[in-house]
């Protein structure tokens, strides 16, 4: 049931992050769409996984980008905050994307995403760029 409740909050933080984005930035529903994501993650997946999560050495530079850009949103700088953000957030999930391309191409059979995963395409971008 509390994973449930964490899903929905996840799913509202997304909502609210890509309105913030649709209306210009706006950091009053950006920083609730963090504070939401965040919240329902944590309700996923239980405080001590996400912590251990975003705090993995190898996983420190993306989290202090991300958590970077959730204070600084937080503080009404909304540009520069998911700027900061959106690197963070590719930079700790970029071992994810092979993976969920991956799954997309072969569950919706996706001839484009398919062969773009298995050629090992997908990570090609990311490594370079962070590290």
């Amino acid at each position: 049931p509390i994973a449930e409740l964490g899903v929905g909050t996840t799913g509202f933080g997304i909502f609210f992050i890509f309105l913030g984005v649709l209306l210009y930035f706006d950091s009053v529903l950006l920083a609730f769409g963090n504070l939401l994501f965040l919240t329902g993650l944590s309700l996923i997946i239980g405080l001590k996984k996400t912590f251990s999560f975003f705090f993995q050495r190898h996983k420190l530079k993306g989290t202090s980008f991300f958590l970077g850009g959730v204070v600084i949103v937080l503080l009404r700088w909304p540009l520069l905050g998911m700027f900061l953000e959106t690197y963070g957030f590719f930079s700790l999930f970029k071992g994810f994307f092979p993976v969920a391309f991956g799954f997309l191409g072969n569950a919706f059979n996706i001839p484009f995403l398919s062969s773009v995963s298995a050629c090992g395409l997908v990570v090609g971008p990311w490594d370079g760029a962070l590290g």
